[in-house]
This record gives structure tokens, C-alpha cells and sequence, in this order.
């Protein structure tokens, strides 16, 4: 009896070798992680945002290049009839048929510093009247002008002080956008992973749960074992064949959401490739706060949300008080019958003009808008401190949750290896009539919450890892900034 046990026994112990269906994809996770970046949604949404960002820098950047423009009319025809008032106060209707059409080339170049404009232009003037068949021409050769606000907010200035720091802080969110993917990708491959453990796990249980029950049917023939020890196996191979088919289900919704997500079509069934660890990757919360702050869009913004506020306190002032405009230009301008006449002994024309506004009685509405800008100014210096006070913190905790979640993988991969070793010998101490079905159900229950804490232990380190990486912008692996084209 003893040798036909052992038999069943090495039956039992034999692992059944498959071959690779060509119709499976085998996909690590780094594999997914890169292939979200790719190809899901959302990294096609991080993309335009980043290049709308792009964009708006360069429309910035125009701001303060000469400008360079041509206007007009071509032809500026009309055949109608308007009211003249006569000297005795009557109107009369006269008919007009003409065509007036003109050319003008403007230039214009901004002055940071104080705001001032520079401007030239040239102009070209045709009328031609069709009732007397005549032709006149009127232009300016040329006509330079200089225009300074005084008093007021500076925009330029404050534009170019404030847009760097928004477009490096857009480019950094785009980083952090591909970091994010990272984190949520994540998410989706260890819930097929889970899933897959999971079903193999019922799998093997079942089969296992089958050929224990064929060994005590054996035992029970011979009256080793009682009817209720039959029973209670016979539950637990209708459980483990509910598991196997609730397994499938959870590995069908799972490896639909990661093909979702990544962008993935096809049917090949998508086998996962269980991820180790890095154990020699160390980290501080003085290192990573470093980097943090070096690299993270939060560290630009702010920065940039004090300048606002800044800024804010500028246009308030300069809107308040005296304000004034110094205009002053200077050309020549001439009327011929032919084009060369316009060019020959032209007028000379000068203008300069200074328009104020001073507030005489505004009831305090001027000092009321500064002091507003200035408490602005205040509030926002104290939540950007605030703000910074919560990013530290954030960035230590989640240091400090890497450093357990590392030791955490250690212990539960040393108890996943203890416990499926404990259930191999329940096994054969069970086929040998050493252990009752109890002390079995235990080992069996124990072995699959193990894989299960294992597998879970995993998701949390890889989560840790990604979250580390896109609070600081820094692979850690690699010792290097996070950097995407």
C-alpha cells in the first residue's frame, strides 16, 4: 500500500511542460510601461498640450522681433451718389464715381525696457475720379514715429520675466505627464498580473484538489478515511473550479483594460513576465528633494506665482494715478499727378503729443485696487510657502513608503517560498496518511494568500519606484534626469 502511494504521490509531483502557443505575447513591465508612453491616449494628449505650450512660446518670443507689415485696398472702387449742402443750406445729390486705392508698409519695433514703441511707415495714395478723367496721387515718403507710455504697467517687462518660467514649467509637466502614464500603466499590469497568478494558482489547485480526491477515494475504499474527509474534498473541488472560472473572468477584464490603455489591438493573449526588484537602487529624501526641486514643474510654478503676483501689483499701480502717453513723430508727405512728383520736394510733417489722465476725485477707488494687489501679493507668497511645506513632505513620506515597500518585498517573497514548500510537504504527508485534511486545507489556503501578498508586494514597490520618479524627474536606476524629445 505504502508503494502505491508513493507512486500517486510522484504522479502528483510532476510539472507539465507547455509549449510556447505561438499566438501569446510574453510583455514585461517596462515593455508596457514603454508602450503607453507610445501609444495610449494619453501620452497622445500630453504631446499636443506640450506642442499648443510650444507654440504659444514662439508667439511670446515674436512679441519683441520687428514687425513688418503691408496693408491696403485694391481697389477701393465706388459709383454712387451722395448729399452735398449747398451754400443757401439745400441739398443736392451729387454723382460720384472714383476708385481710391492705397499701399501702406508698416514697421514697428517694442522696446522692453520702458515699454516705448518705435514705428515707421511708407504710403502710397491713388484717386481716380472717372467723371473728370482725372488721376491725383498722394503719399508719404516716409514717416518715423517713437511712442512712450508714462507711468504705466510695463507689459512687455513683466512678459518677459514671467513666459520663460511658464514654458519651463510646461515642459517639465510633460515630463511628468510620461511619469504619470508610468504610475497608472502600472496599475493596469499588475491587475493582469494579479489575475494571471491568480488563475494559474486556481489551476493548479484544481488539479491538485482532483488528484488528492482520487488518493482518498483510494484511502476510503480501504477505510482509511472517513465520508466526511470525501465530502470536504469533493467542496473544495466545486470551490477551486468556481475560482478557475471567476480567475478567467478577472484575466479577460483585465487584459482588456491594459490593451485599452496602451493603445494594444489584436487578439494574442498577453502572458505577463513577473518583475524583480532593484536591490541596489538607494535612495534619501535629501537626494530626492534635490532633484525635486531642480526638475519638478511645481518648483518653476512657484516661482512663477509670486512673479504674478508681482505683476499684479504693477497693473494695479499702473492703472491708478498718472498716466500718460508721449507721441512723437516725424516725415514727409506730398500730392501729384504722377508717382515721381510724390517723391519730388515733399512736405515736411512733424507731430508731438503728450495725452494725460490724472484722477482729481476717485474716492479712494485708486488706493483701494493697489492695497487689493498688495494683500493678493502677500496671500500668494503665503500658500506658495505653504505649498512648498506640503511638496517636501510629500516627497519624504513617499521616500520613507519605497524604503518599507523594498523591505516588505523581501520578507513576503521569503514567506511565498516558505509557505509553497509548507503546502508540498502537506501534500505528500497527506498522500501518506500523515496529515489530516484540515492541516491540509490550511497549508493550502496559506500558500495561495502568500503568492497572492507576493504579487502585491510587488505592485506596491513598482508603484513606489514610479511614484519616486515623477515627484523628482530623476532615475534614480540610472542616476540621471528624466529627459523625452
Amino acid at each position: 500500500m505504502k508503494t502505491l502511494y508513493i507512486i500517486i504521490l510522484l504522479f502528483m509531483s510532476c510539472n507539465g511542460v507547455f509549449a510556447a502557443d505561438g499566438d501569446t505575447t510574453r510583455l514585461s513591465l517596462k515593455q508596457v510601461v514603454e508602450m503607453a508612453k507610445d501609444n495610449s491616449i494619453a501620452a497622445k494628449q500630453a504631446a499636443t498640450t506640450k506642442e499648443t505650450k510650444y507654440w504659444q512660446w514662439r508667439t511670446f518670443k515674436s512679441n519683441y522681433q520687428p514687425q513688418l507689415s503691408l496693408s491696403g485696398n485694391l481697389p477701393g472702387y465706388s459709383k454712387t451718389s451722395t448729399p452735398v449742402v449747398q451754400p443757401d443750406g439745400s441739398i443736392l445729390f451729387q454723382p460720384i464715381h472714383y476708385d481710391n486705392s492705397a499701399l501702406t508698409l508698416n514697421f514697428s519695433q517694442t522696446i522692453t525696457a520702458t515699454g516705448a514703441t518705435i514705428y515707421g511707415a511708407t504710403q502710397l495714395q491713388r484717386f481716380d475720379d472717372f467723371n473728370s478723367k482725372s488721376v491725383l496721387y498722394n503719399g508719404q515718403p516716409y514717416a518715423i514715429g517713437f511712442s512712450q507710455p508714462l507711468g504705466q504697467f510695463n507689459v512687455l517687462k513683466w512678459d518677459k520675466k514671467i513666459q520663460p518660467l511658464l514654458y519651463n514649467e510646461s515642459r517639465q509637466a510633460y515630463i511628468e505627464a510620461q511619469e504619470q502614464i508610468s504610475i497608472t500603466v502600472t496599475g493596469y499590469f499588475f491587475d493582469l498580473l494579479l489575475a494571471q497568478v491568480n488563475l494559474e494558482t486556481a489551476t493548479a489547485n484544481l488539479a491538485n484538489t482532483q488528484k488528492i480526491l482520487q488518493v482518498a477515494n483510494l484511502k476510503f475504499e480501504l477505510g482509511k478515511v472517513s465520508k466526511n474527509e470525501i465530502l470536504q474534498l469533493q467542496l473544495e473541488q466545486l470551490n477551486a473550479k468556481k475560482a478557475v472560472g471567476t480567475a478567467k473572468r478577472d484575466v479577460e477584464i483585465a487584459t482588456l483594460n491594459l490593451r485599452s490603455y496602451t493603445g494594444q489591438e489584436g487578439e494574442n493573449k498577453i502572458v505577463l513576465v513577473v518583475p524583480e526588484t532593484i536591490s541596489q537602487m538607494t535612495v534619501t529624501a535629501d537626494r530626492v528633494l534635490t532633484e525635486a526641486f531642480a526638475n519638478r514643474s511645481d518648483a518653476i510654478a512657484f516661482m512663477r506665482r509670486v512673479a504674478e503676483a508681482k505683476r499684479d501689483v504693477a497693473l494695479a499701480r499702473g492703472q491708478t494715478g498718472l498716466t500718460a502717453t508721449l507721441t512723437a513723430n516725424l516725415g514727409t508727405s506730398n500730392s501729384a499727378t504722377s508717382i515721381p512728383g510724390i517723391y519730388r520736394s515733399p512736405q515736411n510733417q512733424q507731430l508731438l503729443e503728450l495725452q494725460f489722465s490724472i484722477p482729481v476725485l476717485d474716492w479712494g477707488r485708486s488706493k483701494a485696487k493697489i492695497k487689493t494687489a498688495e494683500a493678493n501679493q502677500q496671500f500668494t507668497e503665503y500658500s506658495v510657502e505653504q505649498d512648498k511645506q506640503t511638496f517636501k513632505q510629500q516627497i519624504v513620506t513617499q521616500v520613507s513608503l519605497f524604503n518599507v515597500m523594498k523591505e516588505q518585498l523581501a520578507y513576503t517573497a521569503e514567506a511565498d517560498s516558505i509557505a509553497s514548500e509548507k503546502y508540498k510537504i502537506a501534500r505528500e504527508r497527506y498522500v501518506l496518511g500523515d496529515l489530516s485534511i484540515t492541516d491540509l486545507s490550511i497549508a493550502f489556503t496559506e500558500n495561495d494568500q502568500a503568492k497572492r501578498d507576493y504579487v502585491q508586494s510587488l505592485r506596491d514597490f513598482w508603484s513606489a519606484y514610479y511614484q519616486l520618479r515623477y515627484l523628482s524627474l530623476y532615475d534614480f536606476e540610472r542616476n540621471e534626469k528624466i529627459t523625452y524629445k
